[in-house]
Protein backbone atom coordinates (compact mmCIF):
# COMPACT_ATOMS: atom_id res chain seq x y z
CA UNK A 1 0.00 0.00 0.00
CA UNK A 2 0.96 3.74 -0.43
CA UNK A 3 1.74 4.85 2.58
CA UNK A 4 0.34 8.99 3.26
CA UNK A 5 1.99 11.31 2.20
CA UNK A 6 4.20 13.83 4.55
CA UNK A 7 4.71 16.52 2.20
CA UNK A 8 7.45 19.04 3.68
CA UNK A 9 4.95 21.98 3.43
CA UNK A 10 1.69 21.58 5.13
CA UNK A 11 -0.86 20.21 3.63
CA UNK A 12 -2.20 22.26 0.37
CA UNK A 13 0.11 25.00 0.78
CA UNK A 14 3.58 24.70 -1.58
CA UNK A 15 6.70 26.99 -2.43
CA UNK A 16 4.49 28.98 -4.80
CA UNK A 17 2.83 31.35 -1.84
CA UNK A 18 0.96 31.68 0.73
CA UNK A 19 -2.44 30.48 -0.86
CA UNK A 20 -3.99 27.30 -1.14
CA UNK A 21 -2.67 25.00 -3.81
CA UNK A 22 -4.13 21.94 -3.66
CA UNK A 23 -7.56 20.87 -2.95
CA UNK A 24 -7.54 19.83 0.80
CA UNK A 25 -8.88 19.37 4.12
CA UNK A 26 -7.29 18.70 7.20
CA UNK A 27 -6.86 15.15 6.63
CA UNK A 28 -5.75 14.92 2.78
CA UNK A 29 -3.78 16.62 0.48
CA UNK A 30 -3.92 15.72 -3.07
CA UNK A 31 -0.84 16.07 -5.84
CA UNK A 32 -1.47 17.40 -9.65
CA UNK A 33 -1.56 13.20 -10.79
CA UNK A 34 -4.01 12.22 -8.27
CA UNK A 35 -6.39 15.41 -9.28
CA UNK A 36 -6.03 14.43 -13.15
CA UNK A 37 -6.89 10.81 -12.02
CA UNK A 38 -9.90 11.68 -10.76
CA UNK A 39 -11.00 13.70 -13.97
CA UNK A 40 -9.71 11.59 -16.24
CA UNK A 41 -11.94 9.06 -14.40
CA UNK A 42 -15.89 8.11 -15.19
CA UNK A 43 -17.56 8.34 -12.14
CA UNK A 44 -20.11 5.63 -12.47
CA UNK A 45 -17.95 3.54 -14.68
CA UNK A 46 -14.63 4.06 -13.11
CA UNK A 47 -13.07 3.77 -16.69
CA UNK A 48 -11.26 6.41 -18.48
CA UNK A 49 -12.13 9.40 -20.33
CA UNK A 50 -9.26 9.45 -22.70
CA UNK A 51 -7.24 6.04 -22.39
CA UNK A 52 -4.17 7.28 -24.51
CA UNK A 53 -3.67 10.59 -23.54
CA UNK A 54 -4.32 9.73 -20.07
CA UNK A 55 -0.70 8.47 -19.20
CA UNK A 56 0.85 11.64 -20.53
CA UNK A 57 -1.24 14.19 -18.41
CA UNK A 58 0.18 12.08 -15.47
CA UNK A 59 3.77 12.33 -16.48
CA UNK A 60 2.80 15.70 -16.87
CA UNK A 61 1.48 16.55 -13.28
CA UNK A 62 4.20 14.25 -11.98
CA UNK A 63 7.19 16.55 -13.43
CA UNK A 64 4.64 19.88 -12.80
CA UNK A 65 4.67 18.70 -9.14
CA UNK A 66 8.13 18.57 -8.68
CA UNK A 67 8.96 21.84 -10.19
CA UNK A 68 6.34 23.32 -8.38
CA UNK A 69 7.97 21.99 -4.99
CA UNK A 70 11.07 23.36 -6.59
CA UNK A 71 12.52 19.57 -6.68
CA UNK A 72 13.54 20.22 -10.25
CA UNK A 73 13.86 23.17 -12.85
CA UNK A 74 15.14 23.80 -16.31
CA UNK A 75 18.20 24.39 -17.43
CA UNK A 76 19.20 26.36 -21.23
CA UNK A 77 21.78 24.38 -22.92
CA UNK A 78 24.81 26.70 -23.87
CA UNK A 79 23.19 28.04 -27.06
CA UNK A 80 19.87 28.67 -24.59
CA UNK A 81 17.98 26.78 -27.41
CA UNK A 82 16.80 23.62 -25.71
CA UNK A 83 15.80 23.22 -22.06
CA UNK A 84 16.92 20.44 -19.74
CA UNK A 85 15.45 19.11 -16.43
CA UNK A 86 17.72 19.55 -13.85
CA UNK A 87 17.49 18.13 -10.00
CA UNK A 88 17.66 20.90 -7.62
CA UNK A 89 16.83 19.53 -4.28
CA UNK A 90 17.01 15.94 -3.12
CA UNK A 91 14.60 15.98 -0.06
CA UNK A 92 11.79 13.48 -0.68
CA UNK A 93 8.25 14.43 -1.21
CA UNK A 94 6.79 11.38 0.84
CA UNK A 95 4.57 10.36 -2.09
CA UNK A 96 5.85 7.07 -3.91
CA UNK A 97 5.20 7.49 -7.29
CA UNK A 98 6.72 11.39 -7.35
CA UNK A 99 9.90 10.52 -5.11
CA UNK A 100 10.47 7.33 -7.62
CA UNK A 101 10.45 9.71 -10.39
CA UNK A 102 12.95 12.22 -8.84
CA UNK A 103 15.09 8.83 -8.42
CA UNK A 104 15.12 8.25 -11.97
CA UNK A 105 15.86 12.32 -12.79
CA UNK A 106 18.90 11.83 -10.08
CA UNK A 107 20.10 8.52 -11.46
CA UNK A 108 19.95 9.36 -15.02
CA UNK A 109 23.46 9.44 -16.54
CA UNK A 110 22.39 11.72 -19.07
CA UNK A 111 20.07 15.31 -18.99
CA UNK A 112 17.16 14.78 -20.81
CA UNK A 113 14.59 17.54 -22.10
CA UNK A 114 11.04 17.76 -20.24
CA UNK A 115 9.05 15.84 -23.15
CA UNK A 116 11.13 13.14 -22.49
CA UNK A 117 10.57 12.50 -18.86
CA UNK A 118 6.98 13.23 -19.37
CA UNK A 119 7.20 10.21 -22.23
CA UNK A 120 9.26 8.13 -19.24
CA UNK A 121 7.15 8.69 -16.66
CA UNK A 122 4.23 7.80 -18.65
CA UNK A 123 5.76 4.71 -19.50
CA UNK A 124 5.86 3.81 -16.08
CA UNK A 125 4.36 0.36 -15.34
CA UNK A 126 0.57 0.40 -13.58
CA UNK A 127 0.34 4.04 -13.61
CA UNK A 128 -3.03 4.39 -13.57
CA UNK A 129 -3.40 2.06 -10.21
CA UNK A 130 -0.77 3.66 -8.83
CA UNK A 131 -2.37 6.79 -9.29
CA UNK A 132 -6.02 5.35 -7.92
CA UNK A 133 -4.53 3.38 -5.32
CA UNK A 134 -4.19 6.36 -2.10
CA UNK A 135 -7.97 7.65 -3.70
CA UNK A 136 -9.27 4.27 -2.92
CA UNK A 137 -7.55 4.16 0.29
CA UNK A 138 -9.12 7.39 1.33
CA UNK A 139 -12.47 5.94 -0.25
CA UNK A 140 -12.83 8.49 -3.01
CA UNK A 141 -12.58 5.64 -5.66
CA UNK A 142 -13.57 1.95 -4.97
CA UNK A 143 -11.50 -0.74 -7.17
CA UNK A 144 -13.63 -3.10 -8.69
CA UNK A 145 -12.60 -6.13 -11.17
CA UNK A 146 -14.57 -6.12 -14.48
CA UNK A 147 -14.37 -7.78 -17.87
CA UNK A 148 -14.02 -5.99 -21.38
CA UNK A 149 -16.69 -8.34 -23.86
CA UNK A 150 -17.27 -10.95 -21.06
CA UNK A 151 -13.74 -12.21 -22.15
CA UNK A 152 -10.62 -9.64 -21.07
CA UNK A 153 -9.98 -8.99 -17.09
CA UNK A 154 -9.88 -5.10 -15.83
CA UNK A 155 -9.69 -3.46 -13.43
CA UNK A 156 -11.88 -0.06 -12.86
CA UNK A 157 -11.99 2.44 -10.32
CA UNK A 158 -15.56 4.20 -9.97
CA UNK A 159 -16.26 6.90 -7.48
CA UNK A 160 -17.34 6.45 -4.07
CA UNK A 161 -17.00 9.85 -2.28
CA UNK A 162 -17.64 13.08 -5.38
CA UNK A 163 -16.88 15.53 -3.15
CA UNK A 164 -13.06 16.06 -4.20
CA UNK A 165 -13.58 15.89 -7.69
CA UNK A 166 -16.43 18.45 -7.56
CA UNK A 167 -14.17 21.25 -5.54
CA UNK A 168 -11.68 20.75 -8.31
CA UNK A 169 -14.35 21.32 -10.99
CA UNK A 170 -15.26 24.16 -9.26
CA UNK A 171 -11.93 25.21 -8.29
CA UNK A 172 -10.84 24.89 -12.65
CA UNK A 173 -14.88 26.56 -13.40
CA UNK A 174 -14.38 29.87 -10.90
CA UNK A 175 -10.88 30.19 -12.99
CA UNK A 176 -12.19 29.83 -16.64
CA UNK A 177 -15.52 31.59 -16.15
CA UNK A 178 -13.14 34.32 -13.73
CA UNK A 179 -10.66 36.83 -15.20
CA UNK A 180 -8.47 37.10 -12.01
CA UNK A 181 -4.83 37.30 -13.54
CA UNK A 182 -3.44 36.10 -9.85
CA UNK A 183 -4.60 32.26 -9.81
CA UNK A 184 -3.46 29.76 -7.51
CA UNK A 185 -0.36 28.29 -9.46
CA UNK A 186 -1.63 24.62 -9.25
CA UNK A 187 -5.02 25.72 -10.87
CA UNK A 188 -2.75 26.52 -13.39
CA UNK A 189 -1.02 23.82 -14.23
CA UNK A 190 -4.54 21.51 -14.02
CA UNK A 191 -6.00 23.50 -16.53
CA UNK A 192 -3.28 23.47 -19.01
CA UNK A 193 -2.36 19.43 -18.43
CA UNK A 194 -6.44 18.69 -18.72
CA UNK A 195 -6.47 21.16 -22.23
CA UNK A 196 -3.35 19.64 -23.32
CA UNK A 197 -3.89 16.05 -22.87
CA UNK A 198 -7.61 16.25 -24.00
CA UNK A 199 -9.04 15.93 -20.27
CA UNK A 200 -11.04 19.31 -20.10
CA UNK A 201 -13.59 18.97 -22.96
CA UNK A 202 -15.01 15.38 -21.33
CA UNK A 203 -15.33 17.46 -17.82
CA UNK A 204 -17.26 20.54 -19.14
CA UNK A 205 -19.60 21.32 -21.64
CA UNK A 206 -18.17 22.19 -25.17
CA UNK A 207 -20.13 25.08 -25.57
CA UNK A 208 -19.15 26.91 -22.53
CA UNK A 209 -15.12 26.09 -23.31
CA UNK A 210 -15.90 27.57 -26.69
CA UNK A 211 -17.10 30.97 -24.98
CA UNK A 212 -14.51 30.97 -22.70
CA UNK A 213 -11.65 30.06 -25.21
CA UNK A 214 -9.61 32.75 -25.32
CA UNK A 215 -9.43 32.94 -21.39
CA UNK A 216 -8.22 29.01 -21.42
CA UNK A 217 -5.92 30.20 -23.75
CA UNK A 218 -4.91 33.36 -21.00
CA UNK A 219 -4.28 30.59 -18.72
CA UNK A 220 -2.33 27.57 -20.23
CA UNK A 221 -0.40 30.68 -21.35
CA UNK A 222 0.76 30.77 -18.37
CA UNK A 223 -0.03 34.89 -18.43
CA UNK A 224 -2.33 34.88 -14.93
CA UNK A 225 0.75 33.48 -13.08
CA UNK A 226 4.60 34.30 -11.80
CA UNK A 227 7.12 33.36 -13.66
CA UNK A 228 8.32 29.94 -11.97
CA UNK A 229 4.96 28.25 -12.79
CA UNK A 230 4.91 30.07 -16.52
CA UNK A 231 7.96 28.09 -16.96
CA UNK A 232 6.37 25.06 -15.53
CA UNK A 233 3.30 25.93 -17.82
CA UNK A 234 5.43 26.21 -20.65
CA UNK A 235 7.25 22.84 -20.73
CA UNK A 236 4.20 21.23 -19.53
CA UNK A 237 2.29 22.97 -22.99
CA UNK A 238 4.92 21.76 -25.28
CA UNK A 239 6.08 18.34 -23.50
CA UNK A 240 2.85 16.79 -23.40
CA UNK A 241 2.00 18.06 -27.22
CA UNK A 242 4.93 16.12 -28.31
CA UNK A 243 4.60 13.36 -26.00
CA UNK A 244 0.75 12.68 -27.18
CA UNK A 245 1.55 12.55 -31.02
CA UNK A 246 4.00 9.31 -30.18
CA UNK A 247 1.86 6.58 -29.98
CA UNK A 248 -0.23 8.36 -33.03
CA UNK A 249 3.17 8.19 -34.87
CA UNK A 250 3.88 4.34 -33.81
CA UNK A 251 0.07 3.35 -34.31
CA UNK A 252 0.70 4.78 -37.81
CA UNK A 253 3.82 3.15 -38.67
CA UNK A 254 2.72 -0.45 -37.29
Amino acid sequence: MIPEARPRHPAGVGRSGGKETTMNDSRRRFFLHEQITLLALRDEEGTLVSDANYPYAVGGAILAELMLEGRVGLEPDKNNKKKYVRLLDRELLGEPILDECMGKIAAAKKRAAPEAWITRFASMKKLRERAAERLCRLGILREEEGKVLFVFNRTVYPAVDREPERRILERLREAIRGAAKDLDPRTVVLVSLAQSSGILKFVFDKRELKERKERIKQITSGSAVGRATQQAIEAMGAAITVACIVPVLVAACD
